[in-house]
């Protein structure tokens, strides 16, 4: 049986002083936690989405 899977885009804006990376990963233990798997990162102006999958 082939497996399902469940797409998140989240979009990182910048704060005041900027997108830190400790933002970033920050955010990345909160959906890890939740099952979400990086797969991919891509920047978007000054803001920088990531790209998600869970099976379902």
């Amino acid at each position: 049986m082939s497996k399902r899977w469940q797409y998140k885009i989240v979009e990182l804006k910048p704060a005041f002083l900027g997108l830190r990376a400790s933002v970033i990963e920050e955010k990345l233990v909160q959906l890890g936690a939740q099952g979400w798997e990086l797969v991919s990162v891509t920047p978007n102006g000054v803001a920088v989405r990531l790209y998600l999958k869970k099976e379902q």
